[in-house]
Order: structure tokens, then C-alpha cells, then sequence
């Protein structure tokens, strides 16, 4: 590089380290899908009608009646009367425009295998035939389907079919375990399960049936699994045989070729499926997302925030298997018929410019991504990305956590080139979508700062009491109107529903809607332009990489140790992943806490929850830090797992132990 290279990225460096705020590109905007500022007004005076315009992104059976229905807060319903079809709408009414277009472009790990396009004529073929195979294994209207399946094309392909016959389904992601499949296939009462023999990860098959078989042998009742051959003779070394009750996914499909399977009719408010979040009671959350107002959502989120396109090429390298890519790889996406672009690999395998690749050889037009992927890349250096064209990208997101206003600056400048708008979007597998965050076509950008609330959602910071905090001052993040992409409750418990996100902030005895308000359980602050920079969870939830596990369901699973005692777990503040999992152990009698143990705890945590969970340290003490009610102190341990100054000791029990306990961290 030369002397006056290095000057100029100095200089770069400089002016983006002083600037706070960044207008969206001109270029951007006067192609942009939303560009009126009088939007939000707009929105505001005619709510909630103002979300017709979500309902009529979608082709309807017969027409809603009414498009909220608030009678019974906090259970509220959408576009009420109203029948359609997700999967009719994802693919069928795309026909006669887009038959000849790719629906999906899969990119496989390895680099030497065929990549697939699927066009919408061939997802049409593909779904009604796997629809036919659901539903001559007996799957029926209301029936949850469980898939457990990595990135590969049958899961979308499956998820599509499961609705087209009014089947929900419930997607459990790849990398957890087999305890994990087990509950959440218990707490569904699922019968049918659609899995693979095996994936990919960084060039190596993984055998997934083995460990689907484990945990179906906890499943509390009968199940019909269908298997799908994702490593064929790679696999041949796992030596698998099918039960009686397991079925290959070719075979079944070689018999219903060329079926059709009319779209079932179904309720706005019937189920589209099930999504299991973790909670702080140790047992995971079925969140239940219904047909029309998710889809009409999702739709409109992905239109208005993303500005997809049908003549786009866009690309989230999020997995299925979490609700960012339930809305914005499957349904959002392909409701508005554009070409959704999924990889089963990870973005540094076989090397660290696979992603950059990727979005050059098919000239993608959006990349949503995670801000743990972008520390990644910045980690390993802007040189990678410059070695290919990625002029073709007109926007850039992130989801999953809050992103810090240096990698933000470094996305912006590297990846987007100063000339592709960045979304900052806030929301969880329980809003269904977007709830804070720019509209690239209408709002600046703020590094750091996630943005307003989108148009139509009432989002305030307030204190304990309920009261709007002052400006710049942190407080507790709130929704105070209901919005389409809602859960409708958690799978067969409502009181936990209400518990969960509502009894905090609202008159739980009232009937009226105006007492009833959202606590997705986040701290945030906002400033004089009504711009929201979300802090982090105030639960007892760990955000890894963006992705939410209780930390009881890991305390859980190191206490199920044997030798263990007692474990609390916490999260720090991790340079890739963003939180990390530090968990502090005391041990039985007898048992010494060496590298033995600290194994055996991670293999446990591994093997109950996957290694999304697995722990960054582990830290063997006598005592953990309590009040004199018995209740663990964990903002002290996270105050040690931080490196930071310790907060007030003045309310526990055992005050020395917390210092014991930072001396043992830092050996």
C-alpha cells in the first residue's frame, strides 16, 4: 500500500470516528419502496386501519371483516373473518409472473457441489408434493409437524407444505441437541417429525439422525419421522438403517410425483406455526404465530425495511432455524416474490471471503446479517472483501443484538462502500418482525442507535413505575399497542403468556386495551430525535451471538452433572459473540474442580442444550454470592465476568465470597 493509500485511510478513519449521523444515499431513496416521510404521521392518526396496506401485500379467500379486534386484551386478533393460504401466498399467486424466476438460491458448504436454483414452478411442484406426502402419513389441519432439519432446500420446502395443508409447523434448529428435540416435541405433542441423516460444517458430514434418534427416544408418544438424504454416500459411514416408523423423503416423494394439493382455506387467526424460545422458568417458550396478520407483517417489514423487490436477489445469512429466517428468508421474502438466497455453510470455510463469494457471484442486492458476523469479519480484515465486487449490494441490515457504532462504521465503509443504507433492526421470535429501526428510504442513520419505531407501533422508554424516562436516560423498552406480527400467546398457556410479557407494566384486571402493555424485557434509552439504541436484556436471558438461552435451562444442565452442587450462570461481554456464557460452580463433597470437571460441565451443557451454549469459563467456588433472603446476586457476577467495578455488597449474606470469586477468575 502506498504512503498516500495509508493517508487516505487514515483520513477515512478520522471523519468516520467524528460523524454520528449518516442520510441515506440519493441514489437509494429515489428507488426506495418507502419514501415519505409523512408516514408515521400518517400511520399514527389512521390506526390501526393504517395496516390495510400490510393486509393488501397478501390475496385473501374471502376479505377481513375488521382489523383489530381488541376486545379481549392482551389477546387481540387481526384482520378477523379474513381466509387465505400462506403457502398460496408464497408461491401460487407468483405463477403466472415469476413461474420461470428462482424462488430460492441454495449455496451448499461444500464449494465443489452443485448449488441449486429452485424457480417458483419447481417450489410449486416440490411443495405440493411433499404436502402430499404429509398428508397421506396422515398429517391433518392443525396437526404440528416438527422439522429438524439444517439449511437445505426441504426445510423451507417442508415449512411451505405444512402450510398449504393448515398443518403449523415447529422448527427446532439444527445444532441443538437431542434432550432439546425431545421437549420441545413433548410440550407440542407432535407426532410427525421431518428430518436428515446428515449436514455439512466446515467440510465434514455430521451425523444428525444419530442424534435425532436420541432424542425421539424421549418423545413421550409416537412419532412417523420422514427422513431426507442430504449426504448420500458420505453418509454410507454412519451405517444407518430406518426404523419401522422412519421413512426416506425420496421414496415417499417418488410416490406422489406430480401431485397437486389444493391450498386448505384458513382463518386469519388459525396457528402457522410454533417457535420455541427459551425462557428464565428453565422450560422453553412455544410462541405461536398466526396466518395472516405474521404473513401480512413480515410482507410489509420486508417491503418497507428491507426494500425487497421481486427482481431482487436477496440475502440473509441468518438460519432457518431461528425466527429471523422463518420471516426473512422464507415467509416475508417469498410473499413478495422475490429470489430468497439460503447457505448451509459458515462465512470462513474453506476461507474467510466465502460469504464475499458468494454475494459477488450472484449479484445479491441485500445482506441481513449478524453484528457477531460482522466483529468477525472486521476481525479478520478488510482485505477480504476487497478482493470481490460487491457493488451489486443496494442495502445492508443487521438483527440479533445491538450492533456498536465502530462496527457499524466498519460495515458501512468496507461492505456497502458509504453507498448502501444500513437497518439496525430491533424485535424477537415473539414480535413476528421489525419493531425499531430506520426506514432506509426516509430516515438517517445513527451508528449505534437501532432507530424510531417503525409507523404504527407505539414504543416507549420508561422507569419501574411505568413513567416515560428523560431523554438520554436508560429505562425499560415497551410496546403500548398491540401490531399484526404479534404472538397471539404461548402454545397451551395463556397465564404464562400474560405473566411473561404483560403483568409488568399493565392492569392485568382491565378490559381495557389502553391498560395493556408489552414488556419484551429490554433496556434501552432514546433520544431527542425519538431514536431508540436498545441496551441489552433484564431478564435472566444470555443473548449469544443473537441467539436467547435461558440461563436456567443451562443452570440445569451443569447441576445435571454429577458433582455438581449448585451453578449460576451469567453473561459477559464477549468481543465476537457479543454476550458469552460464564458459569460459577460449586461442587459436592469430594469432588475436585480440575480440568476433568470443567470438561465434563461443558460436554453436559453441550449435550442438553448444543454448542450455542457452551460456556466461555467456568469457575469452581465454595459459595456463590447471595442476600439474606437465599436469592444468587448475578449482577455481581456479571460485574466479575465483565472485569468491571463491583456493585453494592451490602445486602448479601457472604460479602467475601465475591471477592474470592474474582480471584479465581482471573487464575
Amino acid at each position: 500500500m502506498t504512503d498516500e493509500g495509508s493517508n487516505d485511510d487514515v483520513e477515512l478513519e478520522v471523519r468516520l470516528a467524528e460523524q454520528d449521523e449518516f442520510e441515506p444515499p440519493e441514489s437509494f431513496v429515489e428507488q426506495a419502496n418507502v419514501t415519505d416521510a409523512g408516514i408515521y404521521e400518517e400511520f399514527e392518526e389512521n390506526w390501526p386501519d393504517c395496516w390495510e396496506g400490510a393486509a393488501d401485500l397478501l390475496s385473501w379467500d374471502e376479505d377481513y371483516e375488521t382489523v383489530l379486534d381488541d376486545s379481549n386484551p392482551p389477546f387481540y386478533e387481526w384482520f378477523t373473518g379474513g381466509k387465505l393460504n400462506a403457502s398460496y401466498n408464497c408461491i401460487d399467486r407468483h405463477l403466472p409472473e415469476r413461474a420461470d424466476e428462482a424462488a430460492l438460491e441454495w449455496v451448499g458448504e461444500p464449494v465443489e457441489e452443485d448449488n441449486r436454483t429452485i424457480t417458483y414452478e419447481e417450489l410449486h411442484r416440490e411443495v405440493n408434493e411433499a404436502a402430499a406426502v404429509l398428508r397421506d402419513l396422515g398429517v391433518g389441519e392443525d396437526d404440528i409437524v416438527t422439522l429438524y432439519m439444517p439449511m437445505i432446500p426441504q426445510l423451507p420446502i417442508v415449512m411451505l407444505a405444512c402450510a398449504r395443508i393448515g398443518a403449523p409447523h415447529s422448527v427446532v434448529f439444527a445444532g441443538f441437541s437431542a434432550e432439546a428435540l425431545a421437549t420441545r416435541m413433548n410440550a407440542a405433542d407432535s407426532e410427525y417429525l421431518v428430518t436428515c441423516d446428515g449436514y455439512y460444517r466446515r467440510g465434514d458430514p455430521l451425523d444428525h439422525l444419530e442424534k435425532t434418534n436420541t432424542g425421539l427416544a424421549d418423545v413421550e408418544h409416537g412419532v412417523d419421522t420422514v427422513v431426507v438424504d442430504r449426504l448420500g454416500s458420505n453418509g454410507d459411514d454412519f451405517g444407518h438403517d430406518l426404523a419401522d416408523d422412519q421413512h426416506d423423503y425420496d421414496d415417499l416423494l417418488a410416490d406422489h410425483e406430480g401431485a397437486t394439493v389444493e391450498p386448505v382455506e384458513r382463518d386469519a387467526e388459525d396457528m402457522l406455526f410454533l417457535m420455541y424460545t427459551s425462557g428464565t422458568t428453565g422450560q422453553p417458550k412455544g410462541v405461536k404465530h398466526t396466518t395472516a396478520g405474521y404473513l401480512a407483517w413480515t410482507a410489509w417489514t420486508s417491503q418497507s425495511v428491507l426494500d425487497i423487490k421481486p427482481e431482487d436477489t436477496y440475502f440473509c445469512a441468518a438460519d432457518i432455524g431461528w425466527i429471523t429466517g422463518h420471516s426473512y428468508i422464507v415467509y416475508g421474502p417469498l410473499a413478495l416474490g422475490t429470489t430468497s438466497m439460503m447457505y448451509e455453510g459458515t462465512p470462513d470455510y474453506p476461507t474467510r471471503e466465502r460469504l464475499w463469494e458468494i454475494i459477488e457471484a450472484y449479484e445479491a442486492d441485500q445482506l441481513y446479517t449478524a453484528p457477531t458476523a460482522i466483529r468477525s469479519f472486521m476481525k479478520w480484515g478488510e482485505e477480504y472483501p476487497e478482493r470481490h465486487d460487491l457493488s451489486s449490494l443496494r442495502l445492508l441490515g443487521t438483527v440479533g443484538e445491538p450492533i456498536n457504532p465502530r462496527a457499524w462504521k466498519w460495515y458501512y465503509t468496507h461492505i456497502g462502500n458509504e453507498e448502501a443504507p444500513i437497518v439496525d433492526t430491533w424485535w424477537q421470535t415473539e414480535t413476528g418482525g421489525h419493531m425499531v429501526t430506520t426506514l432506509p428510504g426516509v430516515n438517517d442513520m445513527k451508528p449505534g442507535s437501532a432507530g424510531p419505531a417503525l409507523p404504527g407501533l407505539d414504543v416507549q422508554i420508561v422507569d419501574t413505575s411505568g413513567e416515560a424516562v428523560e431523554q438520554g436516560r436508560a429505562g425499560y423498552l415497551t410496546v403500548q399497542k398491540p401490531w399484526p406480527g404479534m404472538l397471539r400467546t404461548l402454545y397451551n398457556n395463556d397465564e404464562r403468556f400474560i405473566e411473561e410479557y404483560w403483568a409488568e407494566y399493565s392492569d392485568t384486571d382491565s378490559d381495557d386495551p389502553e391498560d395493556w402493555v408489552y414488556f419484551p424485557e429490554d433496556g434501552a434509552k432514546v433520544d431527542e430525535d425519538g431514536y431508540i439504541t436498545v441496551l441489552g436484556r433484564v431478564d435472566d436471558v444470555i443473548n449469544v451471538s443473537g441467539h436467547r438461552l435461558g440461563t436456567m435451562e443451562i443452570e440445569s444442565a451443569i447441576v445435571g452433572v454429577e458433582g455438581v452442587a449448585e451453578a449460576a450462570v451469567v453473561g459477559g461481554e464477549h468481543d465476537l459473540k457479543g454476550e458469552a456464557v460464564y458459569a460459577y460452580v460449586i461442587l459436592e463433597e469430594g469432588y475436585e474442580g480440575d480440568d476433568e470437571m470443567r470438561a465434563a460441565i461443558v460436554e453436559g451443557v453441550e449435550d442438553a442444550i448444543g454448542p450455542i451454549a457452551r460456556p466461555e469459563a467456568v469457575v469452581f467456588t465454595p459459595e456463590l454470592p447471595k442476600t439474606r433472603s437465599g436469592k444468587i446476586m448475578r449482577r455481581l457476577l456479571e460485574d466479575i465476568a465483565n472485569d468491571e467495578e463491583l456493585g453494592d455488597t451490602s445486602t448479601l449474606q457472604n460479602p467475601e465470597i465475591v471477592e474470592d470469586i474474582r480471584g479465581k477468575s482471573d487464575d
